[in-house]
């Protein structure tokens, strides 16, 4: 099942913390994880930040809207435990807790209404329409962020099919080399072109020390590349003796492509223009950084008194 929204997990949270004793925080992530049945894929799936766990996240925001709308309490930090007024909620026999419950408590009301500071440049409103929404702030923040990723990936490869062959040849390059291949710049761009065969457009480092080779292959394509052209460069990777290969495109590879590469004994790596324009953007190859906001957590350890 898809990872449970925050406010789905209000009401969960509450649960485990009927018994009135105290509970860690850690341990009742593990135990909606299995009550929601989560995979381990589920379970590892990061924010795009890739500071915390999704899951994580929205177990963290649902205690901590609990806490504002005085249902839960932390008597000592990552601990929590439930207030007379949760239990009064929990007997109630209700079946579901979101925001709209919440809002019946005025600290939830004054937490929601806060107002910021003259100088701060969001507002009120904006803050409403934050904790209305299904989704946690680092939710949007990061649904905002596919957004954006995605139609820049798009961009990435409209101007590469309109930029000539030699200059895609030479990108490659730039991305292979920042993702940590081929040693230097200069020697991998003297590497490009020199082979002559007709399967092979350049060959690389796999390190900087040259202890291994590997052999590239860069078209910009339209439609999707079959099984003909990979078995091409991989006759050419025999005939090299080489043992290892990248081929680029900016289109798709047809199923038979991909079965093919899984077959034989070359290791080929098939990069389609998704994968191609993803990792320009992850690695800053033809895109730059137009601002920086960093997510800001307390530091319990700082309001620890000795």
């Amino acid at each position: 099942m898809p990872i449970p929204d925050y406010q789905t997990l209000m009401l969960p949270v509450l649960k485990i913390s009927e018994d009135g004793n105290t509970h860690k925080f850690r341990d009742s992530i593990e135990i909606l994880a299995d009550e929601f049945s989560l995979t381990d894929e589920e379970r590892r799936e990061l924010l795009p930040s890739g500071s915390q766990a999704v899951f994580d996240n929205r177990v963290g925001w649902a205690r901590s809207y609990l806490k504002q709308a005085g249902l839960l309490d932390s008597p000592k930090r990552g601990f929590f435990q439930i207030t007379p007024r949760g239990k009064e909620l929990l007997g109630s026999g209700i079946s579901r807790i979101d925001n709209s419950v919440l809002e019946q408590f005025e600290e939830f009301q004054d937490f929601k209404n806060r107002k910021k500071k003259k100088d701060d440049t969001q507002s009120t409103d904006t803050i409403e329409t934050t904790i209305d929404s299904d989704q946690t702030p680092e939710d949007q923040i990061a649904s905002a962020y596919r957004t954006i990723k995605s139609g820049i990936q798009k961009e990435i490869l409209e101007n590469i099919m309109n930029s000539s062959p030699a200059f895609f040849e030479r990108l490659v390059i730039d991305l292979i080399v920042r993702m940590g291949y081929g040693g230097s710049r200069s020697d991998a761009g003297r590497a490009i072109g020199k082979s002559g065969d007709g399967g092979i457009d350049g060959i690389i480092n796999e390190d900087k020390l040259g202890l291994d080779v590997i052999y590239l292959q860069a078209k910009r394509w339209e439609g999707s590349v079959g099984r003909p052209e990979i078995q091409k460069f991989a006759g050419a990777l025999q005939g090299q003796r080489a043992r290892k290969g990248i081929f680029i495109t900016t289109s798709s590879f047809s199923s038979q492509a991909l079965e093919y590469v899984s077959m034989i004994d070359s290791k080929i790596i098939l990069m389609d223009g998704e994968r191609l324009s993803s990792l320009m953007f992850e690695h800053s190859v033809g895109v730059s950084t137009s601002g920086i906001y960093e997510l800001k957590k307390i530091d319990s350890d700082y309001f620890e008194e000795n």
